[in-house]
Parts: C-alpha cells; structure tokens; sequence
C-alpha cells in the first residue's frame, strides 16, 4: 500500500512538470497525477503475474523437451517442483488478482513478452536459489514461499530484463518499483493454502489519501507566491535563481503543508521533505533544505500560521 512519503514523491514529481510547463491550469496536471500513481497498481499487478507466466513457460518448456527425437531422462521425467508450487497455485486461484488483471488490462500476452520470460527463466534456472530449492529434499506451502521471496528478491525484482520493460512503459516506474516489490512480499507472505486469498489494495484509506494528494498538490500551487517570497526572504545570500528548482519545490511543498495539513506534526513534515532530498536534490540540498524550514517555521509559528490540531500535534 502506498505510504505518505510516496504520496509526497509523487506530487513533487507532478509539480515539477507543472511549473516546468509554465501552465496555468492545474487540473490537467492534477488528472495526470493521479493517473501516474493509480499506475503503480499496475506495476505491482505486473509483478504478482510474473510468478503465474514464469510456471506457464516452465510447464511449456518441460512439454517441448519430451517431444525431442531422443529425449534424455531429465527430459521424459523432469523435475516439476517449481511448476507444482503451492504458492504459485494460490496466486493462480486468486479471483481478485485475476479480476485486477482484467479490469486493468495487465497481462504477458504476447510475443515479445513472452520472449522476455522465456530469458528471465533461464537467468533463473542457472541461480543458486532455483538450484538449491529444485535438489533440496524440503516440500510444503512454507518451503515454497520461502523459495518465491527468495526467488523474487534476488532474481525478478532485480531482473534487467523486467527493469527495461517498466521503464519503456512509465519513466515514473523507476520510482515506484521498490513500493511495488515491498507490496508484491507483503502478498506472498499473507497467502494462505486452500483460501480466498486477497492481494493488497492500492490505499490504505483511499478517500483520505486521495484528499491528502489533492490538499498538497493545489495548496502548494496556491500559495506559490506566498512562500517563494518567504524562502527569498529566509535565504538573504542567496538569489533564487542560484537554488535547485527542484529544492525550491520541496521547500514549498513543506510550507503548504506546515499551514494546510493540521493533523501532520511539524517535525514529521520537516523530516520527510529532508529525506525525500536526499534522493531528488543535490548532496548538499538536505542541510540546506533543513536550516530554510526551520527558519520557515520559526516565522509562520510567530505569524500564527501553523495551527495543528490534535493532541501531541503542536510540534
């Protein structure tokens, strides 16, 4: 499920292109934010169906390789431990991912991406973990989840192969794969043997989410002005031109939400816009980002414009 930093990630990316843009309609970058993050359950879909088309090409491959004018044992009696993983067959079951699958159009049909699995799948049969979980004497539901993580941490998540594919498909995927692969774990480890099993929804509280998303994105174009001058003001050595855009954005965005989102603390808001720098900015944009806000809030707390609600929440 999405987290609130992701949330802020994905409205700083959607203000970016809108002040890049020099647009003065907000509500077509708006439909495309929300847009670009309901995508992320595609991706997360995406990789849930790699297991299912993994055992498809498995299965086909085993057929083919009997059909040879002189087969050789392993062929005439493989090992079907991977096709006959009980996890596998969960997700194969699973009514609600099939539906997704269906309703979103996300599948691996096709040639070309089923040329992609059939490499993907011989990168995996040279792993040490596919090695290791076909010759080991173990079985059961635990053992073959256990093998899926394993195989999805070190093989799949990391797959070049896929990693061309979603970034052909959304340059924004690059940043949601990891949330995607923390999503796709969470799912593994919740199925359950011969269950209606369920996958994760995008949101944990949608309608809340969704409010959040729409509050920071408009409010930090609204107030723009407002707090450009207050960041010109608090960086006296500095002419703006000189700062990243991108730290002037994240710095407004935290204004925005220091004076808009009553029930997040300051500090929470303060640490996040410094975490989020540290991947979006320069090196050396996080300390300078945190000495601005905390400038910013020393001023908008005195201008009473930091009013939280809440218990706890006046920091």
């Amino acid at each position: 499920m999405l987290n609130r930093r992701h949330l802020r990630i994905k409205v700083l990316q959607a203000l970016y292109a809108y002040f890049q843009a020099n647009e003065d309609d907000y509500t077509k970058a708006e439909k495309e934010l929300f847009h670009s993050v309901d995508r992320i359950y595609e991706l997360y879909i995406y990789m849930l169906l790699s297991f299912t088309e993994l055992k498809s090409i498995a299965e086909y491959r085993i057929e083919e390789n009997k059909k040879k004018i002189r087969p050789q044992e392993e062929d005439l009696n493989p090992n079907v431990k991977f096709i006959n993983n009980e996890v596998i067959k969960s997700l194969e079951e699973c009514v609600e991912l099939r539906s997704q699958s269906e309703t979103l159009k996300v599948n691996w049909i096709g040639d070309e991406k089923q040329e992609m699995f059939r490499k993907i799948l011989l990168n995996i049969r040279e792993s040490e973990t596919f090695f290791e979980f076909m010759n080991n004497e173990e079985s059961g539901y635990e053992e073959d989840r256990s093998f899926l993580i394993a195989l999805f941490k070190s093989e799949i998540a990391n797959s070049s192969i896929l990693y061309t594919f979603f970034e052909d498909e959304s340059i924004h995927w690059m940043d949601d794969i990891d949330l995607a692969c923390s999503m796709v774990i969470k799912t593994l480890k919740s199925l359950q043997k011969d269950e209606m099993n369920q996958i994760l929804p995008l949101y944990k509280d949608e309608s809340d989410e969704k409010e959040f998303i729409k509050l920071l994105f408009r409010k930090t174009i609204m107030l723009e002005e407002e707090s450009e001058k207050l960041v010109d003001e608090l960086t006296a050595n500095w002419e703006l031109d000189r700062i990243a855009k991108m730290d002037i954005i994240l710095m407004e965005m935290a204004i925005a939400e220091f004076q808009v989102c009553i029930n997040i603390p300051t500090k929470v808001t303060l640490n996040e816009y410094i975490e989020i720098s540290k991947f979006y900015s320069t090196p050396k944009s996080n300390g300078f980002i945190n000495g601005i806000l905390d400038k910013a809030i020393a001023r908008l707390t005195k201008e009473e414009k930091i009013n939280k609600v809440g218990r706890g929440l006046k920091n």
